[in-house]
């Protein structure tokens, strides 16, 4: 209890929370590398598992190289970019290392999703004249937003999770205060820092979570 007591003290330390190494600025840093690696993630992963789960081809090959990725630490892949001539490209080393890390939950929910829409119900839209793409926009992506949106919150708390090995790199974010309070030998900053994240982590699961309750009935899944 006692570490917890400190750590409670160390957050409440209004010098914790102002200037370049304060909390406020951090959180920024942390949240700004978050969403700049999902919606990479999201512009390369989604187009593809949409498309393939529209053709019905490819799609189990595509979802399976992508596991690949969670069987390989990320730690590990970043520590072979930073080895690597890309290493000398700033942020690009963890920025890359958090994009492998969160395309496999987009791309298998997405393309679950795609392949799980009702088959008689994609013949009744090509039955009404509609084409290719026009069945893909308006009928199947809209049945598989469910499992789309689940895929993006996945992605989302897993990064903000694992966004703080930029700190390893010499990155910025919630994970600087953790190294900081190792190299300063200060279990309640370290005990801080884990809890900063763990608090944010569970402030986006709970925003994705409002925002599938405020969508559409067919994002939420109770649509037909």
């Amino acid at each position: 209890m006692t570490t917890l007591a400190d750590a409670w003290s160390w957050l409440t330390t209004s010098a914790h929370w102002a200037g370049e190494n304060g909390i406020w600025h951090r959180l920024a840093e942390h949240l700004f590398l978050t969403v700049v690696c999902l919606l990479i993630s999201c512009a390369i992963a989604l187009p593809v598992a949409l498309v393939l789960g529209h053709l019905g081809k490819g799609g189990a090959l595509a979802v399976n190289l992508s596991n690949v990725g969670r069987a390989v630490p990320t730690f590990a892949v970043l520590v072979l970019l930073l080895l690597s001539p890309i290493g000398s490209y700033g942020e690009w080393p963890t920025i890359i290392a958090l994009v492998l890390f969160a395309v496999p939950p987009l791309l298998t929910n997405a393309y679950v999703g795609m392949r799980g829409v009702d088959p008689d119900v994609v013949r009744a839209a090509r039955g009404m004249g509609m084409t290719g793409r026009q069945t893909l926009t308006r009928v199947e992506l809209p049945l598989a937003l469910p499992l789309i949106l689940t895929g993006v919150r996945i992605a989302a708390v897993q990064l903000v999770a694992t966004a703080t090995v930029a700190a390893l790199a010499g990155g910025g974010g919630l994970g600087r205060i953790i190294t900081a309070g190792f190299n300063l030998a200060s279990t309640p900053q370290v005990v801080a820092g884990a809890c900063l994240v763990a608090v944010l982590a569970l402030l986006v699961e709970g925003v994705f979570e409002g925002v599938q309750r405020l969508a559409p009935d067919r994002a939420r899944g109770s649509g037909a």
